[in-house]
Formats: structure tokens, sequence, C-alpha cells
């Protein structure tokens, strides 16, 4: 390599570890005051409220004031290799329950239509799931879907006299929770949105595409969203595990042409909850065990383990949440939920600063064995060997230390410390779907469905 070579390679190793260090340090401090949000309050209420009164538990919660019905919501696009095990668990484990399934199922997708119809094989099911075709061939968006399960709802309703406490957003690849009909038949006379827990599952293996969905459900779901709710930001849907009062679907239906959800929008989950807000809703998340230091209740999936399905969701999340959600949402709201907004739409700006970090630890590594061949000097110390450089190693195992507690109160000590080196899997996984995700975005064309293909492992399959 000739000097001017070399000289580039070590400008750019320079010019990206300048940006990658301001990155990381901006982003690390934004992350260590929310930390410390969620530290205060959890310290507040265990000195405080649970000194006084045991933590309600679904042994413990109260009985609904009027018990509903409840109409379970799912939109399925090729997913014949999970649906029926959804449908089969839902039927079991929600026995007695007052509930109809309406699976919204395309025209162009036998195999899942031939899934379904598989489980509807006695009366009791045939009456509790029902199939809702389009005439349109799939994929569309999972909001066009819903709104197809929407129409069918009300077409019951006006068909058997019956009015719907609720509607509860699943996907088609959930485990749901014995316990969720009950908690939702509670909460929902309070709250216009309550969202569960999402628990992925574990698979065998090192799986580090799969265990790193584990790791950030964690902190989403036990940290994240705890905050939101605490600092009276809007709370997100999930998209499934979540429970939305009839009244508020009217409210959102009369936004939007008589149908509750945005047929335009690939994250239309996610702005449910924004707009639920906006319209004087108030969402939460219920984190209730069944019994004190029982299970969690929470909605269980197996999620992608291939990288490039892993990337497909994730991009499709930063096009909807990041991307398409400035423009759709805006920056309504006070400085609070503005700062909620920005959290949410920085994922394209913190995949460019790991970009730029690991750009520099591999430029750094081969200059210095560039240096070594050629007797050339090495990357100067002065570079890394400064007090910012000690302080983003401080924020590092501040973030990885969090991350672990996190982990380690769902999965147990194992996968805690297993979720130390998939900080790198979720790097990565962040800084390729940014990638694809702008580049959809700037292709323009009409929203479609990017739907994540799920499997179940051979042992569940079987």
């Amino acid at each position: 390599m000739d000097g001017f070579a070399f000289w580039l390679m070590s400008g750019a190793r320079h010019e990206l570890g300048v940006f990658a260090q301001a990155g990381f340090l901006a982003f690390g401090i934004e992350q260590l005051l929310f930390d410390l949000i969620w530290l205060l309050r959890a310290g507040w209420r265990a000195a405080t409220v649970y000194r006084r009164f045991d933590r309600v538990t679904m042994a413990t919660l109260a009985a609904p004031t009027a018990p509903g019905r409840f109409a379970v919501l799912i939109g399925a696009w090729d997913e014949s290799a999970v649906i029926g095990t959804t449908l089969s668990t839902a039927l079991t484990r929600w026995a007695g329950g007052d509930y109809r399934i309406y699976v919204a199922t395309y025209p162009n997708d036998p195999a899942t239509h031939a899934a379904i119809e598989a489980v509807r094989t006695d009366p009791d099911a045939r009456r509790r799931i029902r199939i809702v075709p389009g005439d349109r061939p799939g994929p569309v968006t999972k909001a066009e879907a819903l709104n197809r399960a929407w129409d069918a709802l009300r077409a019951d309703e006006q068909a058997e006299g019956i009015r719907y406490k609720a509607a509860i957003l699943h996907d088609a690849e959930d485990y749901v929770s014995t316990h969720e009909l009950r908690l939702f038949d509670t909460l929902v006379e309070r709250f216009a949105l309550v969202q569960i827990p999402v628990r992925p599952l574990k698979r065998a293996g090192l799986a580090g595409v799969a265990g790193h969905y584990l790791d950030e459900f964690a902190e989403a779901h036990g940290k994240q969203l705890v905050v939101r709710e605490a600092i009276g930001a809007s709370v997100p849907s999930a998209g499934t595990g979540c429970a939305i009062a009839r009244d508020m679907l009217d409210a959102l239906s009369a936004e939007r042409d008589g149908v509750p959800f945005d047929g335009e929008s690939l994250t239309e989950d996610y702005e449910l909850g924004l707009r639920i807000d906006r319209l004087g809703g108030q969402g939460i998340l219920a984190r209730l065990r069944d019994k004190p230091y029982g299970e969690l209740v929470a909605v269980e999936a197996y999620f992608p383990h291939h990288g490039f399905a892993a990337v497909r969701q994730k991009a499709r999340w930063v096009t909807g949440i990041a991307l398409a959600g400035w423009d759709r949402m805006g920056w309504q709201g006070g400085p609070l939920e503005r700062w909620m907004r920005l959290r949410d739409r920085s994922a394209p700006l913190a995949a460019a600063v790991l970009a730029a970090g690991y750009a520099t630890i591999l430029l750094t590594l081969a200059e210095c064995a560039i240096a070594w061949r050629t007797g050339r000097p090495g990357p100067l110390l002065a570079d890394i060997d400064t007090p910012i450089a000690w302080l983003l190693l401080l924020l590092l195992a501040w973030r990885l230390a969090m991350r672990a507690l996190l982990v380690g109160r769902l999965y147990g000590p194992g996968e805690a410390l297993r979720s130390l080196p998939r900080m790198v899997v979720s790097n990565l996984v962040a800084i390729a779907a940014s990638a694809r995700a702008l580049w959809r975005y700037v292709a323009d064309g009409p929203p479609r469905w990017d739907a994540t293909v799920h499997t179940l492992p051979d042992d569940v399959a079987q």
C-alpha cells in the first residue's frame, strides 16, 4: 500500500472514530438518563407502595364489573406453518372463555386457509374461529387485514345483537396466555389500551439471531414502556397481546372512514397507541404474574432465527416508525412525549453511529497490521487513550449490565450472560435493517406487508 492510500485510510479511520465517539457519547448519556428514571421509579415503588400493599397478581386481581365478549383479530399471510398451532393453543388455553377469533386471509394463500380449516374440525371450533377472506391478492398491509376482520366483527354484532367488550390483537405465530382474557376483562374497563408483555421463546443452541429478540423485548417491555407510562407519554401497542376498548375502536374508526386501522401504514400497531393517546384514551403495560413470584402473564412466540428474516422484519419497523412515522404522526405532545418520539425515530442515526464504530475498529486493525508489516507509524494512541474513551467504556459497561439485569429477570442468569455477546448481533441486525429501511423508503413504492416468515423449532412442529 502506497503512502497516499495509507494516509487516506488513516484519515478515514480518524474521522469515523470522531463521529462514532460523539454519537456513542450522546446516545449513552441519553440512555443513562432513561435508565435512572426507571431505577428511581422502581426504588420509589419498592420503598413506598409495596411496603403497604402486596403486588397485584392474577390470583388477587379484581373481577370485572361487567364481564364481556372479546373479538380476537389476526391477519394471516403465508402463515401455514404456524397458524394451526396458534389457533389450537388458543382453543385449549381459553376453554370456556367468551371470545371469537377472526382470521383475515388472502385468496392467493390457500395453504394458510387449509391450515385454519384443519383446526375447525368440530362445531365449537367452527363457532369460535371465523375465516375472513379477502378479494385482493396478498400481501397488502397488516392493517388492511385487520380492517376486514373489523368489518366482520361489526357484521356479527348486528346479526347476533351483541356488542364486543374489546378487540384483542394477536399475530399468527402467538402462544396466547391462559390468563389474558380475564386480565383484559378487568383492565379494559379502566383503560382504552391494555398491553401485556411479549416474551420471545428460546430456541435450542446458541441462537444468536433468535436470542437477540429475548434481549430487546426484555428491555422494551421490562423498562422502556414502563418509563413511558410513568412519565405520562403515549404507550405504543406491540400489535400483539393487546386489547382495545370497543368504544375507543369506534372513536378510531370515526377518524378513518369507518375503519380503525390505517391501511396505508406499515406499523399500524405502533401508531395505534399514539392515536389513542391523542384521542384522550389511556394506555398501560400490564405486567402481572399468575401468583407471587410466578409466571409473567405474557404472549409468547418463536421469533426469526435467520439473519435475513430478522433484517426484513426490523426494516419494516424502522420504515414505519422512524421514517414514515415522522411524516405521518408528526411531533405532537409535550416535551416528554416528543422525547419518546425522538427515541423511537433515532434508529437510523443510531445505526450510522454503530456502523462508524465498527468501521473504526476494522480500519484500526488494518492500519496496525499494515504499519507492522511496513514499518510505518501505527494509529496514534491519542486517538483512543482519552477521558472520553474511558467514559464511553463506562457507559458501555452500564449498558451491558442493564441489559443483563433485565434479561436475567425473565430468563435466568444463563441468558443474562449470553445477552452480552448477543449485543453484537443486535447491532449488526440494526445496521442492516436501517440500511434496508432507507433503501425501501427512498424507493417510495406503495406500502406492502413485508411479512416475516415464521417457523417453529423442529421439536415443536412435530
